[in-house]
């Protein structure tokens, strides 16, 4: 092979290295400029979902501030188990009403209760903190509304307001205290599992599920809870008086719906909060005096309520609640 022949393949050789060369950083290239897309993209649509949120939940200090300054209805939320590690806390919703009674525009406050029950201690709390603000301010009003379901403890924090107000279909009273447990003691037998208790104080382990039932234990329990519901009973009678029917069943633990509970004088009467506001209060602008967790912890639980709306309006799961 000549020299000029050698020199000839040599070039071509360079020159397709330098093809596949420039391809390929074309390639990474385009791959760079992708990921910048998408990043940006990603960027853009978090953005959008902050601006939503600011507009939608979070109101400019000075649009709260011009509302507050006016006439307006104090409006509590408890929402759910009443517990001291939920959002219905003895020390969230107490919050929310020192907040509200200190106000010289709040016109009346309304207790918007959709609540089963939870804790007679934090629920005690409550309703002896609304007796204690109701006698410092006398001319500040508390309403209860209940929505889906005021029951038990739920009921116990109602009792404490003015006026009860509820929805005709409402769940009502449950007015009684429950311990439940379980027993395996024939389950254990037939396993043959050894149950190996240890205690210091003889009535320590009472109750304990895998030994059978000491009649002495669970008379000491009954009587436990017939003190706690005896002082659910003085409790509700305390905030009712003699608006409360004679019917014993009142206190038998039962639950009503809301035109049941009109008539047994367990309510005042039935309305929404906006029906309240508007037509008990006299003040139709509703401010919400519910302490609220932090901006992050609030923007997660939007960001992720809105994502599975999504998904479910994509998968077509709309329509039933699974419980």
């Amino acid at each position: 092979m000549s020299d000029e022949q050698s020199s000839q393949d040599s070039a071509t050789q360079q020159w397709q290295q330098d093809v596949i060369n420039r391809l390929a950083f074309a390639a990474l290239n385009e791959q760079k400029k992708s990921r910048r897309w998408k990043i940006f993209f990603v960027l853009l649509f978090f953005s959008y979902l902050f601006l939503v949120y600011f507009t939608t939940f979070v109101p400019t200090e000075s649009a709260r501030g011009s509302i507050i300054s006016k006439k307006h209805t104090a409006l509590i939320e408890v929402n759910g188990v009443i517990a001291d590690d939920q959002s219905a806390s003895a020390d969230n919703i107490v919050t929310g009403l020192r907040n509200a009674f200190q106000n010289e525009k709040v016109s009346g406050i309304i207790l918007r209760i959709n609540s089963p029950g939870g804790s007679p201690v934090q629920s005690g709390y409550v309703y002896d903190e609304i007796a204690r603000l109701r006698e410092q301010y006398p001319n500040t009003k508390v309403y209860a509304v209940i929505t889906d379901i005021g029951a038990s403890g739920g009921y116990y924090i109602a009792a404490g307001a003015d006026e009860i107000y509820a929805d005709k279909a409402s769940l009502v009273g449950s007015i009684g205290v429950i311990m439940n447990s379980f027993g395996f003691t024939e389950a254990i037998d037939k396993l043959g599992v050894e149950r190996r208790l240890y205690t210091a104080g003889e009535s320590k382990g009472f109750l304990d599920p895998f030994t059978p039932e000491k009649q002495e234990e669970v008379q000491h329990v009954k009587g436990m809870l017939n003190n706690i519901h005896q002082q659910f009973i003085e409790t509700v009678k305390q905030g009712r008086g003699d608006r409360l029917s004679d019917d014993p069943e009142i206190f038998s633990g039962l639950i009503w719906t809301g035109e049941e509970s009109l008539e047994l004088g367990l309510i005042d009467g039935l309305g929404s909060s906006s029906y309240v506001a508007r037509e008990v209060i006299e003040a139709e602008n509703i401010v919400d005096y519910t302490p609220q967790p932090d901006f992050f912890e609030r923007f997660t639980r939007q960001l992720g309520a809105a994502m599975a709306g999504t998904m479910s309006k994509t998968l077509g799961l709309e329509g039933g609640r699974i419980r």
